[in-house]
């Protein structure tokens, strides 16, 4: 058992499951010794923390691609911060790395688990949205696991979100014929035409299907980059031009559900047409980071991709920010600078 430092930090523990829609008495706020660190260990401070939609699914109780959080234990997820001490020859005070060791002020991380925050290429934040896995997940989802090619007409739902506005604008820079996002405000939407796409919707005005016609025009729908499920599915596969491709990310529109999904209910025009269904972690794509990275730093280097960032202060506000992205509240990457 390691002995605990004489100072402490605080992290967010999970109180007790959701049922549906997270509230704020799931979380507490809490003190926790920070433990000594053994050799090949770090203890960062950390900076910035990532809220994902994902942690959701991983406050169930249930078997999933991820094991459940505890109850009465801190969450983790991304982080980034600064090396404050080190046991190990690869990292020194002052560093700054990457970890999934979130959801707290301080993180002692196996340095082998860290991944080094180069000086002077981003903000921080970056490493935990375009240049981290948010980035991957967009670049890898649709260009290895949608297989895009130039002239492909796109379709991005979730598009003002931290994986889809990205997704949006590799395509675009990659010769897309015609990009077209769904979000959830008019504010969203102009920014999506601002970052580049060529059409985009509210799909609270009217049903998505209608919308994704009139901006799909006769030239249909050759990939769909999936963050929402249920009535976008339905619509993106009514469109779909034979032999389409679906990278399924993310089903949003249904984390919160205590009811199975009514959609879609068309699935069965996959056979017809021919499509590719493909779901996807990014934890399977690692083997693109290096590619991606490279691509990624010059594309923010020539403006070629911009990003937003929602960010939230203070740790404590860390559960209400994670609510706020589930109703989407964001607007790109949801981050607590703590």
């Amino acid at each position: 058992m390691s002995r605990a430092l004489p100072f402490s930090g605080r992290e967010i523990r999970l109180a007790s499951r959701p049922q549906g829609r997270p509230v704020p008495e799931n979380f507490r706020l809490a003190e926790a010794g920070v433990p000594v660190l053994e050799e090949g260990q770090i203890l960062v401070r950390n900076e910035f923390i990532s809220v994902d939609p994902y942690m959701r699914g991983r406050m169930n109780d249930s078997k999933s691609y991820s094991a459940p959080f505890r109850l009465d234990e801190a969450l983790d997820g991304g982080a980034v911060g600064e090396v404050i001490a080190s046991r190990s020859d690869a990292h020194k005070p002052g560093d700054v790395v990457v970890h999934q060791r979130g959801w707290r002020e301080y993180a002692v991380v196996d340095a082998a688990a860290t991944t080094p925050v180069p000086s002077g290429l981003a903000p921080h934040s970056a490493f935990l949205g375009a240049l981290g896995m948010t980035g991957l997940t967009a670049y890898a989802g649709l260009l290895k696991v949608a297989e895009f090619k130039a002239g492909d007409v796109v379709f991005v739902s979730g598009a003002a979100g931290a994986v889809g506005s990205i997704v949006g604008q590799i395509a675009k820079a990659m010769g897309a014929a015609k990009v077209i996002g769904s979000a959830g405000t008019a504010e969203k939407v102009e920014r999506l035409l601002e970052l580049g796409f060529d059409a985009a919707f509210n799909y609270r005005d009217a049903p998505v299907l209608e919308q994704l016609a009139a901006a799909a025009g006769e030239g249909g729908i050759d990939v769909y980059f999936d963050n929402v499920g249920g009535e976008h599915l339905e619509a993106a596969l009514a469109l779909m031009n034979t032999g389409g491709r679906v990278a399924m990310c993310g089903a949003i529109a249904q984390y919160n559900s205590t009811e199975p999904p009514a959609a879609p209910r068309n699935l069965a025009v996959a056979i017809g047409k021919q499509l590719t269904l493909r779901g996807f972690l990014v934890g399977g794509q690692r083997q693109h980071a290096a590619e991606f990275a490279g691509r990624m730093a010059g594309w923010l280097a020539d403006g070629t991709v911009r990003y937003d960032e929602t960010i939230v202060a203070g740790l404590e506000n860390a559960p209400q920010a994670f609510i706020d992205l589930l109703d989407g509240a964001n607007t790109g990457k949801m981050l607590v600078r703590i």
